[in-house]
């Protein structure tokens, strides 16, 4: 369903998912009357919004292409998720269930969640909000109550919601979270994101029967707020300095290339060793705050907001994520091409090697076939000085696809 599209307008991506039958833990699709009778633009901020509901949707592939398609979009977007958590034993990654998930088809039939952080990290900064309203399952729920919760998605994004534990045997849980912002909204009440989320949090938790116990999620983290990381400056964001002990040269493993540094303190060494101490979402969430403030200090596509793109796919790498560093290497790739920049930059070539490297090195076939087309297409753009680099990418596609490359699902 698609209401009021305009240019200008916002968008919101209401997915309401659970299986179908005994495996069902939570009514999802009972907010999506609720949520669809609000104003567009409520759900989005915006004075116009485009609507998208995906109700019990069956293929995993089929959400992500929905969940892209919205990725692209130029405004603003806001993802409303309801559903069931489940954790795949072999990987130990959360899933969101869908209509087809059974336990011993999960990794085959469920939406893993780093798919949707992985999509996310590429819209620009600050222009995302996530609302969740989810059970896990006793597996899934232990795994996020002993550590952060959710994947990270802060990466730029704000988000707001709930994670509750799995509902007494033969019971079904409510999305009583989205249905008390939705009953707000139709009252004609626009609060914020932080006041309405504190009214429902308080609404529902004095409710009787409420839930107890449940992963409250409010995070919004203004660009110039990154804990523990140096913040923005007041002028310009300073350059980057070349990455401690990393050549400067275009390797396809090398960390992003050297800029000019300029005046005042430079971020990038806080940032890096926050990443090499292993607090990867701390870093990835601080690049992409001074990636923002590179937006709005010296425009899109400028080579500041560039240059922290290519921190931001560095950083993937650095956190073992090549799905994500491939996706930031080609956007970064694109946005230089789109500056006019030549085939044969430098710049150009190294965010292209880099991009191939890092698909390389996926082990999963999904997203190894999901991501080539893209690749393909760049390196028939940026041959590279590698020769035969396109026809090379091209065979092991080839291989993947008939089953003979050893790669997991």
């Amino acid at each position: 369903m698609v209401i009021d599209r305009e240019d200008t307008a916002g968008t919101a991506l209401l997915l309401a998912a659970a299986p179908v039958g005994k495996g069902r833990l939570i009514d999802a699709v009972g907010v999506l009357p609720a949520l669809a009778a609000v104003p567009p633009g409520a759900l989005t901020g915006t004075d116009a919004a485009t609507l998208v509901e995906l109700a019990d949707p069956l293929d995993p592939q089929a959400v992500l292409t929905r969940l892209r398609a919205a990725v692209a979009t130029p405004g603003p977007l806001s993802l409303y998720v309801t559903g069931q958590l489940h954790l795949d034993h072999r990987q130990q990654l959360v899933h969101l269930a869908l209509a087809r998930t059974s336990p011993s088809t999960l990794r085959y039939t469920a939406l893993p969640w780093h798919w949707i952080a992985g999509e996310l990290r590429l819209r620009r900064p600050g222009t995302t909000t996530v609302v969740v309203d989810l059970v896990a399952d006793d597996q899934a729920w232990r795994r996020l109550a002993a550590g952060p919760g959710l994947p990270a998605l802060c990466h730029g994004a704000r988000v707001y919601g709930r994670v509750v534990p799995p509902p007494p045997r033969r019971a079904i849980a409510s999305p009583d979270y989205l249905k008390a912002c939705a009953a707000i909204w139709r009252s004609g009440a626009r609060p914020s994101l932080a006041a309405l989320h504190e009214q429902v949090v308080a609404q529902i938790s004095a409710e009787p029967g409420a839930t107890l116990g449940a992963l409250v999620f409010a995070a919004d983290f203004p660009p110039a707020q990154v804990p523990g990381l140096v913040p923005p400056l007041s002028g310009p964001a300073p350059a980057a300095v070349p990455a401690p002990g990393e050549p400067s040269g275009r390797s396809a493993g090398s960390a992003v290339p050297p800029a000019r540094r300029e005046t005042g303190a430079d971020p990038l060494p806080a940032v890096l060793a926050a990443a090499e101490s292993g607090r990867h979402d701390e870093a990835a969430a601080a690049a992409a705050a001074w990636e923002q403030h590179a937006h709005r200090t010296h425009g899109s596509g400028s080579p500041q907001a560039i240059h922290w793109l290519e921190v931001r796919a560095d950083l993937a790498r650095l956190a073992g994520d090549p799905a994500a560093s491939c996706r930031l290497w080609m956007v970064a790739a694109e946005a230089r091409l789109t500056r006019r920049q030549t085939s044969d930059d430098p710049e150009v070539e190294g965010a292209v090697d880099r991009a191939h490297h890092q698909w390389e090195q996926l082990r999963d076939a999904d997203t190894a076939r999901a991501l080539a087309p893209a690749l393909i297409a760049l390196r028939r753009r940026v041959p590279g000085r590698q020769r035969g680099a396109l026809q090379v990418l091209q065979r092991r596609l080839e291989r993947w696809h008939d089953g003979s490359e050893g790669v997991t699902r």
